[in-house]
């Protein structure tokens, strides 16, 4: 995965201990194993945050294992931890879609609803692709402070609750509110400088 945010992403699995591994050749169980150990937790973490139940995000985990087995090779991502978290992000995503979001997870709906009001709507899609969009969000990230990126990545990437970014950080929940909404507003400023109205 090369995306704006594969190099965030690596910052943020920093505290999971996980490290870059893109040599990892899919042969066998013990691959998988091994995969596992190093980023089980991670990848649990963020479907748990999705789809707010333990067991349907260990069957996205385990079906991630299974699609990056089948991918790898001929694929080989650069970093192979935001890789998967891709993939469980989008099979997770895929699966609260299916299991109708508003009565799953209304915190993760909280967070799309958030930046409703940031991102472009159809008429922008009309204009260009996410892929332009995914890119401006990146310069966007990059300019930020990191205290300020890790935060707005663990909401809307990860889909942390605010309570739980506030125990992580050390923050109030206050703060953590505070500090999305000052991302919010300075990302809607960012996107209207380049053209694209919200």
């Amino acid at each position: 995965m090369n995306g704006p945010c594969s190099s965030f992403l690596q910052k943020e699995a920093e505290g999971w201990r996980i490290g870059r591994s893109s040599s990892c050749i899919f042969g066998g169980t013990s691959a998988i194993r091994e995969t596992d150990r190093k980023y089980g937790r991670l990848c649990l973490s963020l479907s748990r945050n999705i789809l707010a139940s333990g067991e349907d995000a260990r069957e996205c985990v385990s079906d991630a294992y299974l699609a990056l087995w089948r991918r790898i090779p001929p694929e080989k991502p650069e970093d192979l931890m935001a890789y998967l978290a891709k993939i469980v992000r989008d099979l997770s995503l895929k699966r609260l879609d299916h299991d109708r979001a508003k009565k799953r997870c209304p915190e993760l709906l909280l967070s799309f609803e958030e930046l409703e009001a940031v991102l472009p709507d159809e008429r922008f899609a009309a204009q260009a692709d996410g892929a332009a969009l995914a890119s401006l969000l990146g310069a966007f990230l990059r300019q930020e402070t990191p205290t300020a990126r890790s935060v707005f990545l663990r909401r809307y990437w990860f889909f942390d609750s605010v309570r739980g970014i506030a125990a992580r950080f050390g923050f109030s929940e206050s703060k953590v509110k505070s500090l999305l909404f000052r991302t919010r507003r300075r990302l809607r400023a960012f996107l209207k400088k380049e053209g694209i109205d919200v």
